[in-house]
């Protein structure tokens, strides 16, 4: 049985265990005199045996799935005549990938060698062995866990206790599993930069302001060592995400105050949901949309007024980008502002201040905080965009500060690099890391400006 199929039939034994326990709680409470004589209610008890199926029966389903093809492989390689063994991961995957073509029908066994198609066969043996072994083990461990479970139903047992220290113990797992990741991508994006500096010098990635990754395949051809200064890359990334905070901040925030103080429940419920209907448009049609419609209008209406564009160019990224992230900011900031308690408004306004005065003394500064969040999450999600900036500022790593020339960004840059067929063992390929590393870095650093920059301007009330 596939897994896909096994997570189903886990959670049908787990609502069948949830309620045989629901009923046997309450069958064990009413010679006692009812369920105020059990030491927890019954949702407890049957939240117990749910569990007592669900966690064994899913962490043997999740460890079988995660080693069974790395088993099953070496299974089949071994089965192999001792002279046809590969020499290297690269033939083994080619070797695996001919058998499994054969076990799937898609390569006729008679165009293979002998030893291929006995190795097909075996595959695909052992391949439905284990979907049998795997199923039968995951519904036998599923069914033992719910009958332990039902087995202590009992009065004297404190299930509340035991179901809240089995989700604590479920809670500090994840929480420590999205740490362990975190940590897990910083260390090997940190051991891929380290292996680029040993190509390139640190020196010359930050302070050059040349970008040609494209390394040529011989030593005389031109170009042969390639360039990897970084600036014109955080420079376009920069000059784009400023445009799109200066269009998409004032206009963010001054939308959310209107809706939060000025407008009516009618005119809010109609305006809200329509801005906030931006944030679900996809990103490449932004970029249809800057690359058709917007790079020309701003090219033609620079040489109306005497100035030379480019037919993509940062003006008409930014611009684009700053209306898709109007509604982080607007969103957020209604929010924040609506989170401000009533009783701060009617204190001022009965203190004979202005709606406006009681927004800009008050209510402003109470919400600066998160506020301030909502900017630094559009900021975020200006310096991370990538679809737009390649469709509307194109891909050319141009030092300039003009928003009518075409320039390139760091995460473009990333995208662009590890497209296709990569070696990596070539410095090109590790820049895209080393670009990682760097932009996270920057990132990090602009999240604790923003921290220090909220904690000096936030005040306590209340």
């Amino acid at each position: 049985m596939q897994t896909a199929n096994l997570l189903p039939l886990v959670l049908v034994l787990t609502l069948v265990a949830y309620g045989l326990a629901y009923m046997r709680s309450r069958a064990v409470a009413a010679p006692l005199g009812g369920i105020r004589n059990l030491k927890a209610l019954p949702f407890y008890y049957a939240a117990r045996a749910a569990l007592w199926c669900a966690i064994p029966a899913l962490i043997v389903l999740a460890v079988w799935s995660g080693f069974e093809g790395k088993v099953i492989q070496s299974i089949v390689i071994a089965s192999l005549p001792q002279d046809t063994w590969p020499d290297s991961p690269g033939q083994a995957s080619l070797i695996l990938s001919q058998i499994s073509n054969v076990a799937a029908g898609n390569l006729n066994p008679d165009f293979v060698p002998d030893h291929i198609a006995g190795a097909a066969s075996l595959l695909e043996t052992t391949e439905s062995r284990s979907e049998n072994f795997k199923a039968i083990l995951v519904v036998l461990i599923a069914v033992l866990g719910a009958t332990f479970a039902w087995t202590r139903v009992a009065p004297h047992i404190n299930a509340r206790k035991n179901v809240e220290t089995t989700l604590r113990r479920i809670f500090f797992v994840c929480a420590a599993l999205a740490v362990l990741t975190t940590a897990g991508i910083v260390f090997s994006v940190i051991l891929e930069t380290l292996r680029f500096f040993d190509r390139v010098p640190i020196t010359e990635f930050l302070f050059s302001t040349s970008w040609s990754p494209q390394t040529a395949l011989r030593a005389d051809q031109v170009g042969s060592e390639g360039a990897f200064g970084v600036i014109p890359l955080f420079t376009g990334t920069l000059l784009i995400s400023a445009i799109a905070l200066l269009v998409a901040v004032p206009v963010g925030l001054l939308s959310a105050i209107y809706l939060s103080e000025y407008a009516s429940k009618r005119m809010r419920s109609t305006i809200k949901p329509i801005l906030e209907l931006l944030a679900g448009i996809p990103t490449v049609v932004y970029g249809f949309f800057a690359a058709l419609t917007v790079a020309p209008f701003i090219r033609d209406l620079a040489e109306m007024v005497g100035l030379e564009a480019s037919s993509q160019s940062a003006l008409a990224a930014g611009l684009v980008m700053g209306i898709m992230i109007v509604p982080f900011v607007s969103s957020l900031s209604d929010d924040v502002i609506n989170a401000v308690p009533q009783n701060m408004r009617d204190g001022s306004l009965a203190l004979g201040a202005t709606q406006s005065e009681t927004m800009k003394k008050v209510i402003f500064p109470a919400a600066l905080p998160g506020i301030i969040g909502g900017i630094l999450l559009a900021a975020s999600r200006a310096i991370g965009e990538t679809m737009i900036v390649v469709m509307a500022a194109g891909l050319a790593a141009n030092l300039t500060a003009n928003p009518l020339e075409s320039v390139t960004t760091v995460t473009v840059q990333i995208a662009t690099l590890l497209v296709g067929d990569q070696e990596f063992d070539s410095a090109k390929t590790l820049s895209a890391f080393a670009l990682g590393m760097l932009l996270f870095i920057v990132t990090l650093l602009l999240n604790v400006v923003a921290l220090k920059i909220v904690r000096k301007y936030r005040e306590q009330y209340d």
